[in-house]
């Protein structure tokens, strides 16, 4: 199954130079935790609840004021309209992360996550296996 008939379309994105607030406003208002970053018409990051909260609240910064583009990941992986279901769960697996914003000649075209992945029923042992490797726990020097 094509990734472009199992992601979200309707996908909010965010400029670098938007605030975190509109970030938090935004997130709350969609329900979601993490949002596409654009400049120059491609995606350039991603800002996630996670972010705000390690890179700008705990180091007390002001959500009024700070710029996206300080606190974002850079470089997203991203996934092509194109690739099916098990290269998408593959990819998240492999680099461990959650939410894999979907390209189509550069442009944001879409998002799939996780859960995108665990509610189809011919993907369900990738969406298990990209969730075991994403959450193998990092260790800590303490």
């Amino acid at each position: 199954m094509k990734i472009s008939e199992i992601m979200t379309k309707d996908v909010i994105s965010l400029s670098v130079d938007d605030t975190v607030k509109h970030a938090i406003d935004l997130m709350k208002e969609y329900n979601i935790g993490s949002i596409p970053v654009n400049a120059d018409g491609r995606i350039v990051g991603i800002v996630t609840d996670r972010d705000i909260i390690l890179r700008c609240a705990a180091e007390g910064k002001d959500l009024k004021i700070e710029k996206v583009r300080n606190i974002m990941t850079s470089n997203p992986v991203v996934g092509d309209r194109n690739i099916n279901g098990d290269d998408a769960a593959r990819i998240m697996s492999e680099r461990q992360i959650r939410r894999l914003p979907i390209i189509s000649n550069n442009e944001l075209v879409g998002i799939v996550s996780l859960g995108d992945l665990a509610v189809e029923p011919n993907l369900h042992e990738e969406a298990r296996g990209a969730l075991s490797e994403i959450s193998i726990p990092c260790t800590h020097n303490i």
